[in-house]
């Protein structure tokens, strides 16, 4: 796949050699690599597959590539994010193959790279040294093409003869033209690209422009005083093409720092790595390879391929990324190590449990994917109002055309000119997407993965901060402290059944079962548990079978609350589970849970920025108002259903609060989903059953107030850049109308509007690391 990657991707190949190379990743067993398998069978059934889309720098590239995907028979879906270059097709691997829909793009103009290659990042390296040498002969012809119009702007009448003056000209005329089949050559492509498919893009207005002033000063230039006047504007051009580019390039860098952020997680997995194999041997195989049982060796460096355990040496691991801990893990012989996590000590051998979708790393990805593609509110209005805009935009430039002509032709083309370069919506397009994928990027590495980008504005406005308790306010898993049980019955008996049906759920309680076992016992329960349910928020029921009588009688049995097991609750102020079978109650554990060490901080911290904090918890109602107390919650209710909190979150909501729920992802599932935004934290549950718009890899609380107040920075800056955008347009569509801005302020005034707009943005990269890690 790499040397398939590298042949289609270089600037230098034909259509036929991309043709061929995209037809490697028509092999069902590469689709993996850039997608996932949504339903059916893994030749035929529905993919999603992410691309990072070349060339594209604009809302209206977006639209474009969107089209071309969308003309694909067999691709379902399409959507394009402008800000962050990636695409997501749903195909029908029965209907097309992913050489149909790269093919389409590339034929628009805009090829596709796999996103979740490495070459991606490869890919904008070379964008971006190809963009450095446009802007770079650009820069060099504009001097040289100022220093020869100088001469023009300060002899007094009669200083310069004609000769000298036509001489300086010419001279002027053969410096633009590397400006214009050069550094002008993406425009171009672009803008000729949009025209053949009846399109307006961005580029148009942009090409329309440098044609015309290079039209109007060639004539002036060898055909003497003729109907578009004898003014020269090579100076013009050459300065608004450097401006351009200028705008573009750094835009561009700010851009590659924003997808390097989001990348820094996607592309933590290595292409390759060394396998024991059926003789005892290393070879070196593709990650995609990998099966569940394969043993690998990691060296020092690299990251480890799949989640597993390692079964040979011990070594320490940089999981930052993955489960917000910024400093290095001790992982012994034995312990479990996470896809994505780097090797930092010794060689190590291990077994490969989880690969590919399975993985947490994978789930990370997902949600990052989500929140590289996903369009927020107000990104949607502005891209919808880019189009037309451009439109008004080519009929303005006519019309001012139009106006000026009977005055002087030659300045009527030049203001129109003017008109075409100063009025790009780019800034208008951009001001959203940046801002929030700049956050969004600055949220992952301080450890908080944002899944839905409209939630960052949903984010801003909450009023009101439900915490979910146990395995939220309190730690993930609360530890046994007594165990109570029926006459006859030794507790350690109770707790062997309670452990059996435990490992069947992630609830915290049945987990605290599980540990304590663990802890005391080297041995797996003697007991089988078959058709385990678990009804959320209440406990979980099997059939219970001794394993050393295979053919005795099974018997039904359930974990989990008072009323699910129809027992009364121990007259204790702590949290309880119960288990009970057939003949009613057998044993009640009593649970001792501690309070997250930043719990007061964080609830302190969110009261303080005027927002109302509140405690909604299945638990006993004593249990949920002690933790409440001891955290500084004043508002707490206990013996809550998932229904329960439902009901409750939907009175807050019609009272016209802004809420937001904080729950682990399991039974708070609903609530995550009602409230107007929601996190969860990403050790308490798989990732992809987590409801929430933001993901909290670490532990910390504090991570709430944090991620709040960033998401208040984002939409001032949000506000600032549509209020730039909206204001620069009303103030130089007239000037450029009138004629009072020559082409080159305007190009300068196109690029300052987009640069200010992608600088604000910027700002928001360093407010994560200014406040700290937040999940440290």
């Amino acid at each position: 796949m790499q040397a398939a990657l590298a042949s289609f991707s270089s600037p230098s190949s034909s259509m036929p050699a991309s043709n061929e190379a995209w037809r490697v990743l028509d092999d069902p067993v590469e689709w993996p690599a850039f997608g996932r398998l949504m339903e059916g069978d893994a030749a035929t059934g529905r993919w999603e597959s992410c691309a990072a889309v070349e060339g594209m720098h604009c809302a209206a590239c977006a639209f474009t590539v969107e089209a071309a995907l969308l003309k694909v028979s067999g691709v379902l879906e399409a959507q394009v994010n402008a800000a962050s270059r990636r695409a997501r097709v749903v195909w029908s691997g029965a209907a097309t193959r992913p050489s149909s829909w790269f093919e389409a793009s590339a034929a628009a103009g805009y090829p596709l790279v796999p996103a979740s290659n490495s070459s991606a990042r490869e890919h904008r390296s070379r964008e971006l040294r190809l963009a450095l040498w446009r802007w770079l002969v650009s820069g060099f012809c504009m001097m040289q093409v100022m220093m020869y119009a100088y001469p023009a702007y300060i002899a007094q009448p009669g200083e310069m003869t004609a000769d000298a003056a036509q001489l300086l000209r010419w001279a002027s005329w053969v410096l633009t033209l590397p400006v214009l089949f050069f550094s002008c050559g993406p425009f171009f492509r672009s803008a000729w690209s949009d025209l053949r498919h009846a399109r307006i893009g961005m580029d148009v207005p942009v090409a329309f422009g440098v044609a015309i002033t290079f039209a109007v000063s060639t004539a002036a230039t060898f055909g003497g005083a003729g109907a578009l006047g004898r003014e020269v504007y090579f100076d013009s051009l050459t300065m608004f093409v450097f401006f351009l580019l200028t705008g573009r390039w750094l835009e561009a860098r700010l851009r590659d720092r924003t997808a390097g952020s989001l990348e820094a997680v996607m592309n933590r997995l290595p292409d390759s790595i060394e396998r024991l194999d059926a003789e005892g041997g290393w070879q070196r195989v593709a990650v995609r390879r990998l099966a569940a049982g394969d043993v690998v060796r990691v060296h020092p460096g690299e990251a480890f391929p799949a989640d597993g355990v390692l079964v040979d040496g011990g070594t320490s691991t940089d999981e930052a990324l993955l489960t917000g801990e910024s400093r290095p893990v001790p992982r012994a012989c034995g312990e479990r190590v996470l896809a994505g996590s780097h090797n930092l000590s010794a060689t190590v051998q291990a077994r490969i449990e989880s690969v590919g979708e399975d993985t947490r790393f994978a789930q990370i990805v997902r949600l990052m994917e989500s929140a590289a593609l996903s369009k927020p509110r107000l990104a949607q209005l502005a891209d919808r109002i880019a189009r037309p805009f451009l439109i008004v935009v080519l009929a303005s430039a006519a019309g001012a055309a139009a106006f000026w002509w009977h005055v002087d032709s030659g300045k009527a083309l030049m203001v129109a000119v003017a008109v075409l370069i100063v009025t790009c919506p780019c800034a208008l397009s951009l001001a959203t997407p940046a801002a929030m994928l700049t956050s969004a990027g600055a949220l992952a590495r301080a450890g908080v993965l944002t899944s839905n980008l409209q939630a960052l504005e949903a984010l801003a406005a909450v009023d009101t901060v439900v915490f979910d308790k146990t395995g939220t306010l309190t730690g993930g898993t609360p530890r046994l402290e007594r165990v109570y049980c029926r006459q006859g019955l030794r507790p350690g008996d109770a707790l062997e059944i309670g452990a059996a049906l435990g490992v069947h759920s992630l609830h915290p309680g049945a987990r605290a079962l599980v540990n304590a076992w663990n802890a005391q016992f080297r041995s797996p329960p003697a007991w089988d548990v078959t058709q385990p349910a678990e009804l959320a928020g209440l406990g979980l029921e099997g059939l219970l079978r001794r394993r050393a009588s295979a053919g005795g009688t099974a018997r039904r049995v359930r974990l989990g609350s008072a009323s699910y097991c129809g027992v009364a609750p121990l007259q204790v102020d702590a949290p309880q589970v119960h288990l009970c079978d057939e003949q009613g109650w057998i044993a009640s554990f009593v649970l001792a849970e501690d309070l997250r060490p930043d719990a007061a901080a964080a609830v302190a911290a969110l009261q303080a920025e005027g927002i109302t904090v509140r405690l909604l918890s299945g638990d006993r109602d004593s249990a949920a108002r002690e933790i409440a107390a001891r955290a500084g919650i004043e508002f707490a209710q206990g013996d809550c259903k998932p229904e329960d909190k439902l009901e409750a979150l939907w009175r807050l909501q019609a009272e016209g609060r802004q809420v937001a729920m904080v729950g682990d992802g399991l039974n708070d599932g609903p609530s995550l989903a009602r409230a107007n935004a929601s996190f969860a934290f990403g050790n308490a549950v798989p990732l992809s059953r987590a409801r929430a718009d933001f993901v909290v890899l670490g532990d910390a609380l504090t991570a709430i107030p944090r991620t709040i107040a960033q998401a208040r920075r984002t939409l001032r800056v949000v506000r600032q850049n549509l209020a730039w955008a909206a204001g620069y347009n009303a103030l130089c569509v007239p000037l450029a109308v009138a004629g009072w801005l020559p082409a080159w302020l305007a190009g300068l005034g196109m690029v300052a509007s987009s640069l200010v707009v992608v600088l604000n943005a910027a700002r928001l990269s360093g407010s994560g690391k200014a406040k700290g890690r937040a999940a440290g």
